[in-house]
This record gives structure tokens, C-alpha cells and sequence, in this order.
């Protein structure tokens, strides 16, 4: 719909519409704008907030990841048996075992699934877990590590402590 196209003394085309009609309005132009940068924002926003962790809170209000660098136990594995003591005073709700089998890698399990006699809320400050664990031929060593029970916005939540820190190692090579 072009009617006419004249060169300006820059050189660049200048064209104009039939009718002389413009593309677009400044008002819609600053409308779109305007829902552009809010959708913009409410992405970055949401974004943002899937980042951040939710806060799990043990011993009115306590950070459970504090909670975690006071958790004590004494661990020992002979013959199949599992011997855990919470010597702490920090209720342990679980514990996750990582299964250590050299260089065919490792893998990690639940206490529960290596062992029925674990009690449904846990070890209490002073309690004892000793029961039948079966492990594959092969195993060089596990790593007992606490898993916490806290509480956040949404109601209980469990806390894995960190392996590195909080762990038990127990070494099952002979030697």
C-alpha cells in the first residue's frame, strides 16, 4: 500500500502510507510495553522463588541444618547385625545408609529398607537400634548419616544431615 517513497537529503527512504494512516498508537504501544515488563517480572519473580529453600525448623524455631551438627550416634556392623546408639540429644527420625561397593560404585537406602526392626519414630536421645542388616558380597564400607524430622509452613518434613559432616563411616574390609 505504498504510495509514494522520496529520498531524504540523509538518504535514507522516506515512506509514507496511504491515507495517512500511522502503524501503531503511542497508547497501545505503552500498554503493551507496560504487560511486557510485568509478565517479565512475574516470571523473574517465580523464578526466584523456586530457588530459595523452604526453611525446616527443629526445637522451636531452631534451623534444622543447625540441628544437625548436634546429632550423636555410635554405629558398628558385625555378622550382619547393625548396632546404632543415639548418645546425642537429638531424636534421630531415620538414617540413610550409603552402600559403598568400590570401584562397582555405591549406592544409598533408607535404614528402612535394609532392615524392618528400625522404630516408626525413630532413635530418642539414649535409644538403641541393633538389628539384622544383609548386605551384598563386595560392600568395602557404608556411610550412616541422620535424617532429621522438622517442621516447616506445609506441616513435617525430613531433614537429610550432610554425609560429609554428620556421617558414620564403618569400614567392612578385614585388615
Amino acid at each position: 500500500m505504498i504510495q509514494n517513497k522520496k529520498v531524504l537529503k540523509s538518504g535514507f527512504p522516506y515512506i509514507y502510507m496511504k491515507n495517512n494512516k500511522k502503524g501503531l498508537s503511542p497508547v497501545i504501544a505503552t500498554v503493551l510495553l507496560i504487560a511486557m515488563v510485568v509478565v517479565i517480572a512475574v516470571i523473574i519473580f517465580l523464578w526466584l522463588r523456586s530457588m530459595t529453600q523452604e526453611t525446616i525448623t527443629k526445637f522451636e524455631g531452631e534451623n534444622v541444618e543447625l540441628t544437625c551438627d548436634r546429632v550423636e550416634f555410635e554405629a558398628t556392623y558385625l555378622d550382619g547385625i547393625l548396632d546404632i546408639a543415639n548418645t546425642g540429644n537429638v531424636p534421630i527420625f531415620s538414617m540413610k545408609v550409603e552402600i559403598n561397593k568400590g570401584e562397582a560404585g555405591f549406592e544409598t537406602k533408607d535404614i528402612t529398607e535394609l532392615s524392618s526392626m528400625w522404630p516408626p519414630n525413630g532413635l530418642n536421645q539414649g535409644g538403641i537400634f541393633s538389628g539384622s542388616v544383609s548386605l551384598d558380597s563386595g560392600v568395602e564400607k557404608i556411610i550412616l548419616y541422620p535424617v532429621l524430622l522438622g517442621t516447616s509452613d506445609e506441616g513435617q518434613k525430613t531433614y537429610f544431615c550432610d554425609k560429609d559432616s554428620n556421617g558414620v563411616e564403618i569400614s567392612l574390609i578385614a585388615g
